[in-house]
């Protein structure tokens, strides 16, 4: 499951009438793959997942797949707290072409690490796609153990995970605990070069969306030795990060791909769009990123 070194965690483009915009979202997967996307990751909290019925979340996976067109991986955002829901949208995403599913840890009831292994090795055996684990505990309010993502990792189709706890002690004993083709993505755009320095692969983003090709730099710049150029470039993109996710995302995203030219709609209740100071934030971020790194 290798998704590169920038995965980006895609926005759901939404039309003036509220509904999935087709046209916008071929437009968006065209766009992402030209400025520095690896692979994209539909139908996550970016895409407004809480909001998407089964219907539109197969409708976008199918829609992502036919943009990618097999130049990068479209990995399925299918997880949720119901392990017989999981199974049933994970093979609906199987269907609409997905390259892999990613499955977030369950949230509201919170299993302990011996439901939340049954509940992924569950789901891993329902499908042939490659499983992305997903830990995400401020979203979730429950934690997947490194211990636990380490026995996951035996099941043969387990073979990445996205860790957005931001511990990078149980992130490296994630490492040191799998074998060589497992794979860990950061959860947070500001872990990136962390990440990368303990042995990680990558990150799956969301400021990918307007800072893609400084990004790619940046991971060119620390794997070519180049230090100071990547950690000159972290700082930036740790900076743009921290106004994105200024107000509830992907409110802030969706306004800053606008500044950047792509409007991808506005996005669904209960999240709202940009206030006026949250405008101010995110527009002095873009400026600030661009007279940085000469985006």
């Amino acid at each position: 499951m290798d998704l590169g070194s920038i995965a980006t965690a895609m926005v759901t483009p939404f039309g003036e009438n509220g509904k999935v915009d087709e046209g916008r979202l071929h437009a968006l997967v065209h766009y992402l793959i030209q400025n520095g996307s690896d692979s994209i990751v539909v139908c996550g909290t970016t895409g407004e997942s809480p909001t998407l019925n089964e219907e539109e979340k197969a409708k976008i996976i199918r829609l992502a797949v036919e943009a990618a067109g097999r130049k990068v991986p479209v990995i399925a955002g299918t997880g949720s707290n119901n392990t017989a829901a999981t199974i049933e949208m994970t093979k609906k995403a199987e269907a609409a072409g997905a390259d892999g599913i990613m499955l977030v840890a369950p949230y509201y009831n919170r299993p302990d690490q011996r439901g939340m292994y049954a509940h992924f090795k569950e789901v891993a055996g329902s499908t042939k796609l490659p499983v992305m684990l997903y830990n995400v505990p401020g979203r979730t309010a429950s934690r997947l153990e490194p211990e636990t993502v380490i026995a996951l990792s035996c099941i043969p189709n387990i073979r990445a995970v996205k860790e957005a706890g931001g511990d990078l002690g149980a992130m490296t004993r994630i490492i040191a605990g799998t074998d060589r083709g497992f794979r860990l993505y950061s959860g947070d755009d500001g872990l990136t070069l962390p990440v990368l320095a303990i042995g990680g692969d990558g990150v799956v983003s969301v400021a990918s969306h307007v800072a893609g090709p400084e990004m790619q730099r940046m991971v060119v710049a620390y794997k070519s030795g180049d230090r100071e150029e990547a950690a000159r470039l972290h700082a930036e993109v740790s900076r743009l990060s921290e106004a994105l996710f200024s107000r509830p995302s992907p409110a802030p995203v969706k306004h800053a791909l606008k500044l950047a030219g792509f409007d991808a709609g506005t996005v669904r209740l209960p999240i709202m769009p940009l206030d006026g100071e949250g405008t101010r934030i995110v527009g002095q971020a873009m400026s600030d990123f661009r007279a940085a790194t000469g985006a």
